[in-house]
């Protein structure tokens, strides 16, 4: 009986420690969670510039310190200060403006920055011009920050974070920052940005290896399989770090390709997680645990195996295939949708945000949706099937689970 109750007691405190924050005043607009604090991490939604009453600032700095504000409510809800802040993602609908940002945030952030990626997309839900989501370590003493004079990272962000067990790694670009230039072959920007990124990962005594979670970002300057054939010479095969893989409309300084990252530093937690339905790859690993937290790669609708591709025509029907592609991966590290803490959605129309919204809330626990960060990348595609009865992409899905 001791041995049960003592069982009982450490299940309790395991449940107790995932949290739903929820700022006063706020709102969701979708079936998400504005943070989920979980063990040693608080994840926070992607948050645009309105204000709780849902205004939206004149002109574009007040924006940004509107988004950043929001983004303040929601880590102080959770008992932390924006010092906590390890690693964010901002997206513009104006790349253009990404320098812009430097002012306002350094008035949030103005020692020990977080690392950092900025990239251009064509929406955000609600309108807003600028998104961004965050993540912070409950333990500040865990924080020391990598800076980097030489590597093409947003200038005032950190080039890494060291947040403890990992390491948040800033958006670098294919871009040659000591000669100020983007080399004019995609071979030659892969190539800069794949360097930089190795740099920063040396600077914070580690490499390749212990990368767990990748974003390429890319333009239509840099062809898929152009960034494939050299991204895989980093990795052994079959063991590649989770990857989400997205196309954008534009990234800063106008370069075709940006890379964004999570590693762990000790080797010996880090585990890649492959179903049995999906065939190794030189690329992506379907999921790979840090410790206890599971870097899912980005899903779309597809099906696995002979003759693999998307053959449903909408979203909806998209979305559901999608979360079963995803559910495999959870299923392997024996975890389901209840261990997710924060998901990435990327829609080709954000038209689809509420139809999506209803078949994406059937997968969660309501009143403790994980944290969700959803954006357009590029204009639609045209809907409408090739010869083989194929259907174009619609939606693709990333996420982060933690046992």
């Amino acid at each position: 009986m001791r041995v049960l109750a003592f069982l009982l007691v450490v299940t309790a405190a395991s449940a107790a420690e995932r949290r739903a924050i929820f700022p006063p005043g706020v709102k969701p607009i979708g079936p998400y969670s504005p943070g989920i604090l979980v063990g040693d991490w608080l994840y926070v939604s992607g948050q645009g510039a309105r204000t709780p009453d849902g205004a939206m600032p004149a002109d574009f700095r007040a924006q940004v310190r509107q988004m950043l504000e929001n983004v303040r409510a929601v880590v102080e809800a959770a008992g932390l200060s924006m010092d906590h802040v390890v690693y964010s993602q901002i997206y513009l609908e104006d790349v253009r403006r990404w320098e812009e940002l430097g002012p306002v945030w350094r008035e949030f952030f103005p020692h020990d920055a977080p690392a950092c990626a900025a990239l251009g997309v064509e929406r955000m839900p609600g309108g807003t011009p600028v998104e961004i989501n965050a993540v912070a370590v409950r333990d500040l003493a865990r924080k020391r920050v990598t800076l980097l004079r030489d590597v093409a990272v947003p200038p005032f962000c950190s080039a890494a974070v060291d947040a403890g067990d990992r390491v948040f790694v800033s958006g670098v670009l294919g871009y040659e920052a000591l000669a100020a230039r983007i080399p004019a072959e995609p071979e030659a920007q892969v190539e800069t940005a794949l360097n930089q990124l190795g740099a920063i990962l040396k600077a914070a005594g580690l490499d390749f290896r212990h990368l767990v979670f990748v974003n390429p970002y890319l333009t239509d300057r840099v062809p898929t399989e152009t960034m494939n054939r050299l991204y895989a010479r980093r990795f052994e095969f079959g063991n590649t770090p989770a990857r989400a893989t997205i196309r954008v409309k534009a990234l800063p300084a106008g370069a075709g390709i940006e890379f964004t990252g999570v590693a762990v530093k000790d080797l010996t937690r880090r585990r890649a997680v492959r179903p049995k339905n999906m065939a190794p790859s030189a690329t992506a690993s379907p999921c790979v645990f840090a410790a206890d937290t599971l870097y899912c790669s980005a899903k779309s609708g597809f099906i696995p195996g002979p003759r693999s591709g998307i053959y449903a025509s909408t979203v909806e029907h998209q979305l559901r295939q999608t979360m079963r592609n995803l559910l495999d991966g959870l299923e392997e590290a024996e975890l389901d949708f209840s261990h997710v803490v924060a998901t990435n959605v990327y829609l080709d129309d954000i038209a689809d945000f509420e139809r999506m919204n209803r078949v994406y809330a059937q997968y969660f626990t309501p009143g403790a949706f994980p944290t969700r960060t959803t954006v357009q990348p590029l204009p639609p595609v045209e809907r409408k099937p090739d010869a083989e009865d194929r259907w174009p992409m619609l939606e693709q899905i990333s996420l982060i689970a933690v046992k």
